[in-house]
């Protein structure tokens, strides 16, 4: 037990909480930005992926509460952490020349967490508990899910040009956060040398790049007209309501 303590008091054991806690989270990025190119096959695949995800709750809520469990472990870690190197060094580095090694992402990893916590709400709010009020679209996104019609659900919501705006600077936020992340990752794991750590920090960068680009793909293809024609379709023979059209 006092092992165990100490494993959760030490700074050692945090970053090893952090970093575990982290990689796994980063497996759900991954795993969910595939479900979601499923918009770029035909309407049935993402539909069909959604609905045996929602008709299999022994399935869906274990997974969910893990989720939930492993980020807080990582905003406990990372704050706790960022707290004791405050305290140890009172003066920041705003202000004064960076640290060698130091980068953009490295010193705003807990601005842009606090802005993927802000992003991960609504995200939540506007897709999985369906408030109407927060969607802007002119389409009921309530009653599209009813039709366990995620495709339509996701056209209809990025339809709106704002919507889609802070869900790409909100998956921008989060790429920013693996970019960093993912190379101190392999750092706190002791997976890490001066030999090779370089090529993990910028396979890192080019990882999160690649999943920013995934999953900004998709507002931006919405936007250019793709799946208007099914959702117009879908609005017809369910009356939803009217169709917005891809704000320009």
């Amino acid at each position: 037990m006092k092992t165990l303590a100490h494993f959760f008091t030490s700074s050692v054991g945090r970053k090893f909480l952090m970093a575990g806690s982290g990689g796994l989270l980063f497996l759900f990025v991954v795993g969910h930005l595939l479900g979601n190119l499923q918009i770029f096959l035909p309407p049935e695949n993402i539909n069909a992926y959604a609905k045996y995800l929602q008709t299999h709750p022994a399935l869906l809520w274990p997974v969910r509460l893990a989720l939930l469990a492993l980020l807080g472990i990582h905003v406990w870690a990372a704050a706790t952490l960022t707290r004791e190197n405050r305290a140890a060094r009172p003066v920041g580095y705003w202000g004064r020349p960076a640290p060698y090694g130091a980068t953009l992402s490295s010193r705003t990893m807990m601005v842009s967490g606090l802005a993927l916590g802000a992003f991960v709400i609504y995200h939540l709010l506007h897709y999985t508990v369906v408030v109407e009020g927060i969607s802007g679209a002119q389409v009921s996104l309530r009653a599209l899910k009813a039709q366990h019609d995620v495709y339509a659900m996701m056209v209809a919501g990025f339809s709106v040009w704002y919507v889609s705006l802070f869900y790409i600077l909100g998956v921008g936020a989060l790429c920013m956060h693996l970019g960093h992340g993912l190379g101190a990752m392999f750092q706190s794991l002791g997976w890490k040398n001066a030999t090779y750590g370089p090529c993990l920090d910028r396979a890192a960068r080019v990882v999160a790049l690649l999943i920013f680009l995934g999953y900004a793909s998709i507002p931006v293809a919405v936007l250019c007209g793709h799946g208007q024609n099914y959702l117009q379709q879908v609005v017809q023979r369910v009356g939803a309501a009217s169709v917005p059209a891809p704000s320009k």
